[in-house]
């Protein structure tokens, strides 16, 4: 089969196109042929091997994991024998090492039958990006209708189901975007839109009662400064440098919690088949619609990581097969 192959860290041009082996399925396993993979900036990270802290767990000197990706769409090829709930010709969609390529193999556990009405590519924009915004506003945001809930990133990947998730949650939500974005973040459901190039949202004075933020271009002090006297800042890991990359903003939140009166809440996302689920009822409902800035062939995965890893992408970027 054909895969996005990564055996050296680098730039985009690591990124080659390959035949490779298939997976190997175990008695667990079910192995999905992809027909769309979307770009994080978890592929970008990973492609550099950044941040360096990580180099332990990710491979040194080179990556462990050589194929690229974790969000995939596709349809079941077949299943191992100890899998009972899905079946060849299921239509699926999931979060899995690996999806970068023709086929993937995942757990049963990892999968999920693709929502109603909703297409391959947008599908697999959904897997990572919207668990992420779900479990940080619900489960560590404790979101409660009529809260007020500011995303800083409200344009990205993130950021779109963010606004999406908090307002399905009963909350009066304000994005921060650039100036071409204003429009984009309004339509899909926000309550006030700040332009970032024309006002500072860390000067308002009302105090939020929830802020999440996706970009980590602002101190903590400053983003203190938008919250409500006990409100709560929610960093889901973004910008740093090349040693510690986002988990330096997420230790310094951890770090200095404690000693303010507002919750500064690190966070990193969860595999949940159960999150899955909930997103997908979410969508099939019409309350959250992944935003799907452009698509690229398999063959312009590295354009299309380089597109995510300049932080230009508006919504989520999609490999479709």
């Amino acid at each position: 089969m054909k895969a996005i192959v990564s055996s050296k860290y680098g730039p985009p041009e690591v990124l080659r196109l390959q035949e490779v082996d298939m997976p190997v399925m175990s008695a667990d396993g079910v192995l999905v042929r992809v027909l769309a993979a979307s770009v994080n900036p978890l592929d970008w990270l990973s492609m550099r091997g950044e941040p360096l802290l990580m180099r332990p767990m990710t491979g040194f000197p080179r990556p462990k994991r050589t194929v690229p990706g974790v969000d995939v769409a596709g349809v079941v090829e077949r299943v191992g024998a100890n899998v009972t709930g899905m079946q060849p010709g299921d239509e699926v969609f999931g979060w899995c090492w690996g999806t970068f390529a023709e086929y993937v193999c995942g757990g049963e556990k990892d999968l999920v039958p693709k929502p109603e009405g909703l297409s391959f590519t947008e599908a697999a924009a959904v897997p990572l990006a919207g668990q992420t915004a779900l479990q940080a506003l619900r489960d560590h945001g404790k979101l409660q209708p009529g809260q007020r809930v500011l995303v800083n990133g409200a344009a990205g990947g993130v950021g779109t189901f963010a606004v999406q998730v908090a307002k399905a949650l009963g909350a009066h939500v304000v994005g921060v975007c650039s100036t071409r974005n204003v429009e984009m973040v309004r339509s899909i459901g926000a309550d006030e839109v700040v332009d970032y190039t024309a006002e500072d949202f860390t000067h308002k004075k009302e105090g939020y009662d929830l802020v999440l933020d996706t970009v980590g271009n602002r101190s903590l002090s400053r983003m203190r400064r938008a919250l409500a006297p006990h409100g709560t800042l929610l960093v889901v890991g973004a910008g740093g440098g090349r040693l510690l990359g986002p988990v330096s903003q997420m230790l310094r939140a951890r770090l200095l919690s404690p000693f303010v009166g507002q919750s500064l809440v690190p966070f990193m996302a969860r595999q949940s088949r159960e999150d899955l689920l909930t997103l997908r009822q979410m969508i099939e409902e019409g309350k959250v619609k992944p935003v799907v800035e452009r698509t690229y062939s398999l063959a312009e995965a590295a354009e299309a990581v380089r597109h995510v890893g300049a932080h230009h992408a508006r919504g989520k970027v999609v490999l479709s097969l």
